[in-house]
């Protein structure tokens, strides 16, 4: 019998075959013009274009072709990028510039540049129950509401922390994980107040942040303590915390495959299985780039896509060789 090696984690047990056979496989590396910072990577299902976070601009690749095919310029400083179909807009946050800049889906073409209160805009979703963008702004402790066709800040919410990753319920609801106080807030977007403010302990850092609507579960990665907390969204109760890697940004679930991945910036992007709404198990350890820390998931070909640069040789190095920023693809086996 092959040898397992089982951690025990809380009152769930992580068994990983040493021969695994691996879930995910390199399929390619999708080259993108220009140097820069890097970020979010989002996807707009309807048009099947994946748009990368990349220092001034957000490049577009044709998910179809896996080619790029444009590009959304001029910015300060991209960060993140929401996705609002029915009003056929793009919304990115522009950090240094203090503003969420709005694009065509289909042209590519800049319609408005919206200024925000809040310091620091970073992350940014779009929640259908309330037909309004949220853009989460570190550096205010605070989320830019914004009316996606009177193209306006309409308001604010106030945090409390240090916003990262959030998601929506579509059903009124928003969850966001505070970094800077390890915890989860639950944003009402009908009062746009936070009603609840969930610890995530023994969850240090929080930064992605994905969730499991049927099973009512919230997924949050984790950097100080290398795990990943199942959150139960009834009482807010963490129900068991999984080991990933280290360095983690997003966390993506598949509602399909009942996959959920954590990509990580020391060069792995842990792979883990829901066998039910609290149990999980480690799957795989994907191999993947270093401070390829970013993530989308396409649901109809269950690739996933990371973003990041080579960089020079040498333990921890932020020094990027130029020429090399491209979109790495994993698919499913």
């Amino acid at each position: 019998m092959k040898k397992l090696l089982c951690l025990g984690v809380l009152a769930v047990s992580f068994c990983i075959g040493k021969a695994q056979t691996p879930v995910y496989t390199y399929d390619k590396t999708i080259s993108v013009p220009g140097d820069g910072g890097y970020d979010y990577l989002s996807i707009d299902d309807v048009n099947r274009h994946l748009f990368v976070s990349h220092g001034t601009s957000v490049n577009v690749i044709d998910l179809n072709t896996e080619a790029v095919i444009g590009s959304i310029d001029n910015m300060k400083g991209v960060h993140g990028i929401a996705v609002v179909n029915d009003v056929n807009k793009g919304f990115i946050t522009d950090g240094r510039d203090n503003s969420v800049v709005v694009f065509n889906l289909k042209t590519f073409k800049t319609i408005a540049t919206i200024p925000v209160t809040p310091k620091g805009p970073d992350g940014i979703i779009y929640d259908p129950y309330s037909k309004k963008v949220f853009a989460f702004c570190g550096d205010g402790n605070a989320a830019s509401v914004i009316d996606v066709n009177a193209l306006k800040e309409t308001g604010t919410v106030d945090l409390g922390g240090g916003p990262e990753f959030a998601v929506s319920d579509g059903k009124g609801l928003v969850y966001n994980n505070l970094e800077d106080k390890n915890s989860l807030d639950v944003i009402d977007t009908k009062t746009m107040k936070v009603v609840q403010t969930y610890p995530l302990a023994p969850c240090g850092g929080p930064t992605g942040v994905t969730l499991d609507a049927a099973n009512k579960r919230v997924f949050s990665g984790c950097r100080e303590n290398k795990g990943m907390s199942v959150v139960d969204i009834n009482t807010g109760k963490v129900i068991t915390t999984v080991p990933i890697g280290a360095g983690v940004d997003a966390v993506v679930y598949d509602p399909k495959t009942k996959l959920i991945f954590c990509s990580n910036g020391d060069t792995t992007t842990t792979i883990i299985k829901q066998n039910s709404a609290d149990s999980y198990t480690v799957v795989q350890t994907l191999k993947t780039q270093y401070r390829a820390k970013t993530m989308a998931l396409d649901k109809v070909t269950h690739k996933i896509y990371l973003s990041a640069p080579k960089f020079e040789p040498g333990a921890n190095s932020r020094k990027v060789i130029p020429g090399t920023f491209a979109v790495l693809v994993y698919k499913m086996n």
